[in-house]
């Protein structure tokens, strides 16, 4: 982490206090929507990633960074093969991920597998915010026209995240999906756009929410 953000070493160490301590990881493992692969070479870890399952077809890459000794060998780009095709053995096929605005080679990651980006949330790492760069998979022919309170809006069918009582699926501001209007709830047929700074979102017509995902994502 050191190797590729400018963020203070106090939040850096407090992130991986609090998302990857042994607990955590102990908690993970057992977790059956997340998966954590690790890339190996002589033996040895030099990567991991770290995915949740967000919805019936969606998931999410929370996570994704090299030893930065070993980066420039496409170990990184394998992984996210691997990431991406264990995902889709698990019905997971649409896949999303998050990374800083100022980690311009986790961006450039993204852009390079193929994936656009989608729009941009807050996040807060250790009291300080920053923006954070949504990425997806976006086909134009799978959304429906909808009308929001702004004008007309596209929900994503295909893309969809858990809900506690029903899922929500991706409400984009135009058909292209270049930008995240906000979420509409499968249980009500209604939109959703508040959203917290851990990512929970819940609905005001019928009370569904969607869990927090974490603080920060995909990083190379």
């Amino acid at each position: 982490m050191q190797a590729s953000y400018s963020l203070d070493p106090k939040a850096i160490i407090g992130a991986i206090e609090e998302w990857y301590d042994e607990n955590r990881l102990r908690n993970m493992l057992e977790d059956e929507e997340k998966v954590l692969l690790v890339a190996v070479v002589d033996e040895q870890v030099v990567g991991f990633s770290d995915s949740v399952i967000t919805g019936e077809n969606t998931a999410e890459l929370l996570w994704l960074h090299i030893d930065p000794d070993y980066r420039g060998e496409d170990i990184g780009i394998e992984l996210f093969k691997a990431t991406q095709n264990h995902l889709a053995s698990l019905g997971a096929g649409n896949l999303r991920g998050r990374v800083l605005a100022d980690n311009a080679g986790g961006n450039a990651f993204y852009k390079n597998r193929g994936l656009e980006k989608v729009g941009e949330e807050e996040v807060t790492i250790d009291g300080t915010p920053y923006v954070e760069n949504v990425y997806a998979e976006v086909e134009s022919e799978r959304m429906e026209e909808i009308e929001g309170e702004d004008g007309v809006v596209y929900v994503d069918h295909q893309s969809e995240e858990t809900g506690s009582i029903a899922p929500f699926h991706v409400v984009y501001t135009d058909p292209s999906g270049e930008e995240i209007y906000g979420y509409w709830c499968s249980k009500c047929h209604s939109l959703a756009n508040a959203m917290d700074a851990m990512g929970r979102i819940q609905c005001d017509e019928c009370g569904n929410a969607r869990k927090p995902t974490r603080w920060d994502a995909a990083y190379l």
